[in-house]
């Protein structure tokens, strides 16, 4: 295997960890307003994820990174393509985290109320133009022979990608609502298996639709039995929640998001972005990498941070892997 092949596979699970983990956070958020009934359920839900979201984003630092360090004609032309998205993605990043660290501060209802909005939308919007960015880079995008991306933001509001929105909301929010029936305990528990069911069914005939089209205009013989893979998870995910199994539910709905995002970069391999003005155009892993001696440096430096990094995450979920509730929530708050 050649190292730009390798790096390519090496970004596909930095970007494939990233939304799962990343993923149930955005659920989450979503959820706050849809699930929770009151401020302190909404406390129940955030702090279900406190002690971990900001690991998660660490996954997309990462990602980011390597793509840059690995692809830099790849990072150049998406990130100046898709810089009004990508921007809105970053902005409410930042507000997000903002929320998480200020909502409880102070004590006045408007001001929990806003941060609160400000959580929702914030956990919305970036799981819907994850969505759509990566349905155009499978699909396509206006790329001119100097490797600069040619259309406008209205380009990337086509139907194929606002689907992939939409399925990415939706699949997140499920993700989310089975983490959110795995961490708690009481009535908030029966009521996210319960949203978990009828985002799970909206789910399955987005990820038919979704997948079916991918593999229709951009999949190969890798890609299909991914594919499948995802749709199979999802049913049986669904089953399991409704069985009572949060656990295996949550692995199980994990299981699609990386199944999906898999079959994306399947779909996509050779080509990093391909272009729609001219397959000629085309940017691929071979002439959008870095020099050899670089991503050579890179493996040895991904060698060993990759499993530090994971152990890190892994001691945390350990750490804080007890069930809350409503009861656990101070008055105070």
């Amino acid at each position: 295997m050649h190292l730009h092949d390798f790096w390519f596979l090496l970004i596909a699970v930095l970007w494939t960890g990233y939304f799962f983990l990343e993923g149930f956070d955005f659920g989450i958020g979503v959820l706050t307003k849809t699930l929770a009934k009151d401020r302190t359920e909404r406390r129940v839900l955030i702090n279900t994820i406190g002690p971990v979201w900001d690991g998660n984003e660490v996954w997309l630092i990462t990602a980011a990174g390597a793509t840059f360090a690995a692809f830099p004609d790849w990072y150049a032309t998406l990130f100046s393509g898709f810089y009004l998205p990508l921007l809105a993605v970053l902005v409410c990043l930042i507000v997000r985290g903002v929320a998480f660290e200020y909502r409880h501060k102070r004590s006045e209802e408007r001001w929990q109320r806003n941060w609160e909005n400000a959580i929702f939308w914030c956990s919305l919007l970036p799981a819907f133009l994850w969505g759509v960015a990566f349905a155009n880079i499978v699909r396509g995008v206006p790329i001119g022979p100097d490797k600069n991306y040619t259309g406008d933001v209205l380009d990337l509001l086509n139907p194929y990608a606002l689907l992939g929105g939409l399925f990415t909301l939706v699949l997140f929010t499920f993700h989310g609502a089975v983490f959110a029936a795995l961490k708690t305990v009481g009535d908030i528990r029966a009521r996210a298996r319960a949203h978990a069911a009828r985002y799970g069914l909206a789910a399955v005939a987005l990820a038919a639709a979704f997948l079916a089209w991918t593999q229709a205009e951009s999949g190969n013989g890798r890609s299909l039995p991914v594919a499948v893979v995802a749709v199979v998870a999802l049913l049986v995910a669904l089953a399991l929640n409704r069985a009572g199994r949060e656990g295996w539910a949550f692995a199980l709905s994990g299981v699609t998001v990386v199944a999906v995002f898999a079959m994306v970069f399947l779909a996509l391999f050779p080509d990093v972005m391909p272009s729609s003005s001219d397959p000629a155009w085309s940017l691929t892993v071979s002439d959008a990498s870095s020099s050899p001696y670089t991503l050579r440096i890179m493996t040895w430096v991904a060698g060993f941070m990759t499993p530090v990094i994971v152990g890190y995450q892994a001691w945390t979920y350990w750490v804080f892997r007890k069930r809350i509730g409503t009861q656990h929530i101070p008055a105070a708050h």
